[in-house]
């Protein structure tokens, strides 16, 4: 017999625990709005709530939205940390474990039952079961909480549901959630016919925080080319310890990354606290869920937990009573002059330090201890940029390929991302197979879509998989996919130290990933069979070697031949640490780098050493051969090159270049020598004048001769003639060479356009001058005589200027019009030229 179910979920004659919350719910500042919520919903399906951190929007609103509908709520958060508590505290609240009526859903880890009705998910798990359900079946509500951080992941999944809502189901019922005011973006983007999506504003819901300034007693550095400093992280610990002894509860700690985690907590170890010791925990995502849990767990003694940005939001870390910030955000940061892209560690926005000393005010009145002034708190960007502004956007435009034919130009997006983000995530796409020329979505993209982690390194599953095995290569993707700072850049010392387990309880999560991606190798058509412990593969060094290379081929670096830098394929310079123990490898395969303020060169942070043939096997679309003609030394230099990417393999004399090779090397010395290198007579001077003329005046077919003119089309008037040396370029025939670019058969009337000289009634004839205005023509005015209109060039078009000259050759008239020269100028010049030249003739009518 088939259950009585009503319509929000629950079986008729069992207690309804979402209901019974409902009726009494914590008194929290939310609850104040949740009737506003349901009219909202009630009417138009969708709402957009703001709420400070600490109202409870992420405990009450998702059991609300679930109370009187059938069907699941799925809850996105943005960390897999704040999915699995925001989860657990409700279930808590409803008397449950988590599996029951409230589950979650993150990468590695599903616990939801037959009865769950609010499923708490990261934005990523989502985004992949929209991708393979659209309609999203079951679901009959999405709650989007923490839309203000604007990851690029979740721009993109609001994007996509909007679509849904629209398109295929109308009965969806969408909450946007934010901490910041930016909510009335959001109600325009969830708008309909009827207007903006109705906005609710629940009032705040955190006590006052003090504010507590500690700069360092001298200027210390925060961040270097490797991140933060040790000198700034051992100022925040010292601040950590003042906060520790001047205040009262437990103490959170933020820092940047998984080692200023490390680094702080060594540090404080050991301090007491008059009543003993200090438990000093570490709270990050790569810790395994125990050790998350211990610390959103209440402590039997006093606490400090130093955390990366999982804290910041969605999560509240009981008895916490004082924040430590220091001052440092890891964010996404794209260098696409370089192809470089990654996490970079950078100040803190001022709103970003407002949520973070908001964890101080969650339970009771607190303080936050900031190590900085307050003029440099009042420097700080006022807003966080949004990722999609600059992060890589590789993993969006997949997404949006394999959603729909427009890509990402058909979705409903906050912030259109930057052209050239979007130009170097297609161009990457197409060199890993993912994309067709066309735009759109291959059979291989859409499996690498199908894999939980960047498509270059899905891409390096895929391939590296069939060539060391799924074990290896799910171990070496796994770690690339976090946040990896790597002691002295030795990327396979951390791969060891990680299958040690020995990483701060990072060995665990890390497990965890590379079964999950083991078994996400087997359910796809691998090129080759891949065995699960890869016996048959490469060596382990070899093995990592292998997959970096593959998730990277764009960052194969090889040493210069001075042996003190760098180069990898796309072209960027690179340097490692003079500690790293890589130094010397003639091959690197290159995980992470970074650029750094003020130097050329990008840092390597972390990398593996190869050797060529792997190389080239991991980038064959990158592998080719071309000719070279360049000038080196004054002489011409020909050979063809094997190159890999930016990277040149090997060469080998060319005996006769190609003459569009040569033009193209005489491009290049032209345009930093300038055209002045070559032998300019009078003459060519004079012709190259009378094209310009005539191209300014009649225009095509007649040709433009500026320096960029001719530079750009060097071959079609330098091509053919002989040039082995730059000397050479001395002795050529510039008159012969620019009549190549003489149009026919107009060329016949060049002397007749634009003559090089005019002749008088005098008999004599004169240069023209084209450098000028105009054409103009410096004559005595005796040989003027008779001269009854101005002569006129370019078929009339314009008048020759005339520079009448006294018998001495001293300036006695200008005109572009004789006629009226000779009727109203010309007596006052005689008058003039009788007095000073008496023995010449003067006539009154010449």
């Amino acid at each position: 017999m088939a259950a009585n179910i009503l319509p929000g979920g629950q079986t008729r004659g069992v207690p309804d625990p979402i209901a019974a919350l409902l009726a009494a719910p914590p008194d929290l500042p939310v609850a104040e709005v949740l009737p506003a919520i349901a009219t909202a919903l009630a009417e138009r399906g969708v709402a957009v709530v703001h709420a400070p951190p600490g109202t409870g929007k992420t405990t009450l609103v998702p059991p609300l939205v679930a109370r009187d509908r059938p069907g699941r709520v799925v809850v996105t958060q943005p960390r897999r940390l704040a999915a699995r508590a925001a989860a657990r505290r409700l279930a808590q609240l409803l008397g449950e474990e988590v599996g029951g009526t409230v589950g979650w859903s993150v990468r590695g880890d599903r616990r939801v039952g037959p009865g769950t009705r609010v499923e708490f998910v990261t934005t990523g798990v989502l985004l992949r079961r929209l991708q393979r359900d659209p309609e999203l079946a079951g679901t009959s509500a999405v709650v989007l909480d923490e839309v203000h951080e604007r990851a690029v992941d979740a721009d993109l999944l609001q994007a996509m549901l909007h679509e849904v809502r629209h398109a295929l189901r109308p009965d969806l019922a969408v909450v946007a959630m934010s901490a910041t005011l930016e909510s009335e973006r959001l109600a325009t983007l969830w708008g309909d016919d009827a207007g903006p999506a109705p906005e609710v504003t629940s009032p705040g819901g955190l006590f006052a925080v003090a504010e507590v300034w500690c700069p360092p007693a001298r200027p210390v550095v925060r961040t270097d080319d490797r991140g933060t400093t040790r000198a700034w992280i051992a100022h925040v610990a010292a601040t950590a310890r003042r906060a520790v002894a001047e205040r009262t509860g437990d103490v959170l700690v933020f820092v940047p990354g998984v080692g200023e985690v490390e680094e702080v907590a060594r540090s404080l170890a050991g301090v007491a606290d008059g009543g003993g010791p200090l438990e000093v925990l570490r709270l990050h995502g790569r810790l395994d869920a125990r050790e998350q849990d211990r610390a959103l767990r209440p402590g039997v003694g006093r606490r400090v937990i130093v955390s990366t940005a999982v804290a910041e939001s969605s999560v509240t870390v009981p008895g916490v009573r004082v924040v430590v910030d220091a001052g440092l955000a890891r964010e996404p940061r794209t260098d696409h002059a370089r192809g470089l892209a990654g996490l970079v560690t950078v100040l803190v926005s001022r709103d970003g330090a407002t949520q973070r000393a908001g964890r101080a005010g969650r339970e009771g009145p607190g303080a936050v201890y900031r190590p900085w002034t307050q003029g440099d708190h009042a420097r700080l960007a006022p807003h966080r940029l949004p990722e999609i502004l600059t992060a890589d956007l590789t993993e969006l435009v997949l997404a949006a390929a394999c959603w729909s034919r427009e890509g990402v130009t058909g979705l409903a997006l906050l912030d259109p991302p930057p052209a050239p983000a979007l130009e170097a995530a297609t161009s990457a796409l197409r060199a890993l197979g993912a994309m067709a020329v066309d735009g759109g979505v291959t059979a291989r993209g859409r499996a690498m879509a199908d894999v939980p982690v960047h498509p270059r390194l899905a891409r390096a599953l895929i391939d590296g998989a069939a060539l060391v095995g799924r074990r290896r290569a799910a171990e070496v993707v796994a770690m690339l996919s976090e946040d990896v700072r790597v002691a002295d850049a030795d990327l396979t010392a951390a791969l060891r130290g990680l299958r040690r387990g020995g990483r701060a309880g990072a060995g665990g999560e890390w497990a965890r990933a590379v079964e999950q991606l083991m078994a996400t190798a087997r359910t796809l058509d691998l090129p080759r069979a891949a065995a699960d412990d890869g016996a048959a593969g490469a060596p382990e060094d070899g093995a990592a070697a292998q997959v970096v290379a593959l998730a990277y081929p764009d960052r194969i670096a090889r040493l210069r031949p001075d042996g003190g830098a760098y180069l990898l394929t796309s072209g960027t310079g690179a340097v490692l640490a003079d500690a790293s123990p890589l130094r010397g490898a003639a091959w690197l395969a290159v995980a992470d780098a970074g650029r750094t303020p003020g130097r050329r060169d990008a840092v390597i942070r972390s990398a593996v050493p190869l050797d060529e043939e792997t190389a080239v096997a991991a980038a064959p679309a990158l592998l080719a051969v071309r000719e070279e003609v360049t000038f080196e030394g004054g002489r011409l230099r020909a050979r063809t090159v094997r190159v890999l990417g930016a990277v040149e393999l090997r060469s080998s004399p060319l005996p006769d270049p190609p003459p569009a090779l040569v033009v193209a090397a005489l491009q290049r010395v032209l345009r930093r020598d300038g055209l002045d290198a070559l032998a300019w007579s009078e003459s060519a001077t004079t012709l190259r004048t009378r094209l310009a003329f005539l191209h300014e005046h009649l225009g095509e077919p007649w040709p433009a001769v500026d320096d960029d003119a001719l530079l750009d089309h060097l071959d079609g008037w330098l091509l053919g003639r002989r040039v082995s040396r730059l000397s050479d370029l001395r002795r050529l025939d510039m008159v012969a060479a620019l009549r190549q670019l003489l149009p026919w058969p107009e060329a016949a009337r060049l002397d007749e356009l634009a003559p090089e000289r005019v002749t008088l009634p005098s008999g004599r004839s004169v240069r023209l001058d084209y450098s000028g205005a105009a054409p103009a023509a410096a004559v005595k005015l005796q040989d003027a005589f008779g001269l009854r209109e101005t002569p006129r060039l370019a078929d009339g078009r314009v008048a020759v200027v005339m520079h009448l000259l006294s018998p001495a050759g001293r300036p006695a008239a200008i005109t572009a019009d004789m006629a009226s020269f000779w009727a109203t100028g010309y007596t006052a010049v005689r008058s003039d030229l009788r007095g000073r030249y008496p023995k010449h003739a003067w006539p009154e009518k010449p």
